[in-house]
């Protein structure tokens, strides 16, 4: 990537300059429970900023050690730091459809009875840190997945911009509508295109939800992201949340 200027960020500047309304974002970032140095760095990042990020976890990928240290970042500032389940260990159990962990080749009991024991583990390794939403591995589930979710006591399941809501009383769904890693044609978007991705979702009048994959992201894919999370710390007309307090300020479900 291109890093040498930040041009690709100026349409985004200029939709939150025009913006009529103050514009809602969040950051979310997968796949807590992988290359730990990468995430503790982008957590350090944010913090930095100001900003506040949700580690979604794998709760078979994460380890004790690491879950020590990320609860002493919850504890320490609860505003920016938060923790929740991500699947269960992030493994694909479709043969011929898209990856998925929790997808249509697996029955209700089966999602159930992973996402009860992927939230007991992190119960066991976080405590209370864990709030109530559930992040399915690569954004893909199915119904039964947010039937289980709401049967099991999630709150918020959170997905990407353009899957077909689910529309189940009782679970509200927030989802990401900017990824870092976006492609388009099975080519990768350039920072131009993420750029004006991003306005277009300012544009919107949507919340913009950023989705990050830190255990894929080296000192250039940080950079990059740096520029972007530096215009949306620093822009006024940008209202910064956590994903659960977002949630429960928006209409349900």
């Amino acid at each position: 990537m291109d890093l040498t200027s930040r041009h690709w960020l100026a349409p985004l500047a200029a939709a939150l300059d025009a913006a009529p309304e103050p514009v809602d974002a969040f950051f979310r970032d997968d796949d807590g429970g992988w290359e730990d140095d990468r995430l503790l760095r982008l957590l350090d990042r944010f913090g930095e900023l100001g900003l506040p990020l949700d580690v979604a976890v794998i709760p078979q990928a994460l380890s004790p050690a690491v879950a020590v240290e990320l609860r002493r970042r919850v504890d320490a500032r609860p505003e920016l730091v938060g923790v929740h389940q991500h699947g269960f260990a992030h493994v694909n159990h479709e043969v011929e459809a898209r990856k998925q962990e929790f997808g249509p080749a697996r029955s209700l009991d089966e999602q159930r009875a992973d996402m009860a024991a992927g939230r007991a583990r992190l119960a066991e390794l976080l405590g209370d840190a864990v709030e109530p939403i559930f992040t399915p591995p690569w954004n893909r589930c199915t119904a039964d997945t947010a039937a289980a979710a709401r049967e099991l006591g999630f709150e918020v399941l959170s997905r990407e911009a353009r899957a077909p809501r689910f529309a189940l009383d009782g679970l509200r769904e927030l989802p990401v509508s900017l990824d870092w890693f976006a492609k388009r044609d099975g080519a990768r978007l350039t920072l131009t295109e993420l750029g004006e991705l991003a306005a277009d979702r300012v544009r919107s009048g949507a919340p913009l939800g950023v989705m990050l994959h830190h255990a894929v992201m080296d000192d250039g894919e940080l950079a990059a992201a740096g520029e972007l999370l530096d215009v949306l710390a620093g822009h006024e007309r940008v209202r910064r949340w956590r994903l659960l307090a977002l949630a429960r300020a928006l209409p349900g479900p």
